[in-house]
């Protein structure tokens, strides 16, 4: 749900790259971070989503009441170094590294990116090219998880 909406990507030239650590409001991901992990007894915050119908962030859509014993969240930047990631990151207990096998990943996000509307040329494109450099860029932060998990299948 920190995906800056496609009007401020179309805007700042950054559209053809959604995805990118670029592209996402890592500072409000951070504060939401922060809020819930000083979140008061009763307190209800609400987190945005995706919505892969629409390709936007949808805020205000998903409620984290203060008495849930665990809360799981997902980032693919989680352990960069630069901008709010640290910031977002030291909110959590712990951080785990998923490292999927890659012809199972390209697999995937072609089938998934022709789901949601792509022809089968524009999704391997977009898997191979856009979705690739940002995966190198996340294998190269892997170190920094407290746990690295090798997954053999999606």
């Amino acid at each position: 749900g920190f995906h800056l909406a496609n009007s401020v990507l179309l805007s700042n030239g950054l559209r053809q790259v959604k995805g990118a650590i670029q592209t996402f409001d890592d500072a409000g991901y951070a504060n939401l971070l922060l809020r819930i992990r000083d979140q008061n007894p009763g307190e209800v915050i609400y987190a945005p989503s995706f919505d892969r119908g629409l390709e936007e962030p949808i805020a205000g859509s998903i409620p984290v009441c203060a008495e849930v014993p665990l809360v799981v969240t997902e980032g693919n930047y989680l352990l960069a170094e630069a901008g709010a990631w640290p910031l977002a990151r030291g909110c959590l207990t712990e951080s785990w590294f998923l490292d999927p096998d890659r012809a199972r990943r390209h697999n995937w996000l072609i089938t998934r990116h022709m789901d949601y509307g792509k022809s089968a040329e524009d999704a391997r494109s977009w898997a191979l090219g856009s979705d690739e450099d940002n995966a190198r860029l996340i294998e190269s932060m892997a170190h920094r998880a407290d746990r690295v998990l090798r997954v053999k299948g999606l």
